[in-house]
Protein backbone atom coordinates (compact mmCIF):
# COMPACT_ATOMS: atom_id res chain seq x y z
CA UNK A 1 0.00 0.00 0.00
CA UNK A 2 1.50 3.38 -1.00
CA UNK A 3 2.17 5.97 1.69
CA UNK A 4 -0.45 8.69 2.14
CA UNK A 5 0.43 12.11 0.75
CA UNK A 6 -0.42 15.21 2.82
CA UNK A 7 0.20 18.97 2.82
CA UNK A 8 3.88 19.96 3.07
CA UNK A 9 5.10 16.51 1.99
CA UNK A 10 7.95 16.45 -0.50
CA UNK A 11 7.06 14.41 -3.57
CA UNK A 12 8.44 13.48 -6.97
CA UNK A 13 6.59 12.99 -10.24
CA UNK A 14 6.36 9.42 -11.52
CA UNK A 15 5.42 10.56 -15.04
CA UNK A 16 6.36 13.27 -17.52
CA UNK A 17 4.01 16.25 -17.83
CA UNK A 18 5.27 17.81 -21.08
CA UNK A 19 2.45 20.40 -21.24
CA UNK A 20 3.92 21.88 -18.04
CA UNK A 21 7.58 21.22 -18.96
CA UNK A 22 7.92 18.78 -16.06
CA UNK A 23 9.61 15.40 -16.24
CA UNK A 24 9.51 12.22 -14.20
CA UNK A 25 11.57 12.67 -11.03
CA UNK A 26 11.06 16.39 -10.60
CA UNK A 27 10.61 17.26 -6.94
CA UNK A 28 7.91 19.49 -5.48
CA UNK A 29 6.07 20.28 -2.26
CA UNK A 30 2.40 19.59 -1.64
CA UNK A 31 0.75 22.93 -0.82
CA UNK A 32 -2.88 21.74 -0.86
CA UNK A 33 -4.34 18.30 -0.27
CA UNK A 34 -7.48 17.70 -2.35
CA UNK A 35 -8.31 14.41 -0.65
CA UNK A 36 -7.77 10.93 -2.03
CA UNK A 37 -7.46 11.91 -5.69
CA UNK A 38 -5.15 14.91 -6.12
CA UNK A 39 -2.77 17.40 -4.54
CA UNK A 40 -1.62 20.88 -5.53
CA UNK A 41 2.15 20.69 -5.93
CA UNK A 42 4.58 23.60 -6.09
CA UNK A 43 7.77 23.06 -8.05
CA UNK A 44 10.56 25.51 -7.15
CA UNK A 45 14.17 26.04 -8.17
CA UNK A 46 17.12 26.15 -5.75
CA UNK A 47 16.49 29.87 -5.19
CA UNK A 48 12.90 29.28 -4.10
CA UNK A 49 11.33 30.64 -7.29
CA UNK A 50 8.21 28.73 -8.31
CA UNK A 51 8.32 27.47 -11.89
CA UNK A 52 5.15 25.36 -11.79
CA UNK A 53 2.09 25.07 -9.56
CA UNK A 54 -0.54 22.54 -10.49
CA UNK A 55 -2.92 19.85 -9.30
CA UNK A 56 -1.44 16.39 -9.82
CA UNK A 57 -3.22 13.05 -9.35
CA UNK A 58 -1.79 11.42 -6.22
CA UNK A 59 -1.23 8.17 -8.09
CA UNK A 60 1.31 10.07 -10.25
CA UNK A 61 3.34 11.18 -7.20
CA UNK A 62 5.89 9.40 -5.05
CA UNK A 63 6.39 10.43 -1.43
CA UNK A 64 10.06 11.11 -0.65
CA UNK A 65 11.57 10.04 2.66
CA UNK A 66 14.39 11.78 4.52
CA UNK A 67 14.60 9.44 7.52
CA UNK A 68 15.24 5.70 7.70
CA UNK A 69 12.11 3.62 7.18
CA UNK A 70 10.51 2.07 10.25
CA UNK A 71 10.32 -1.69 9.92
CA UNK A 72 7.80 -3.97 11.55
CA UNK A 73 9.22 -6.00 14.42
Amino acid sequence: MPAEIHELDVVALTIDLPDHKLVRGQVGTVVMDYGVDAAEVEFSDNNGHTYALLAVPKDKLMLLHFEPAQTAA
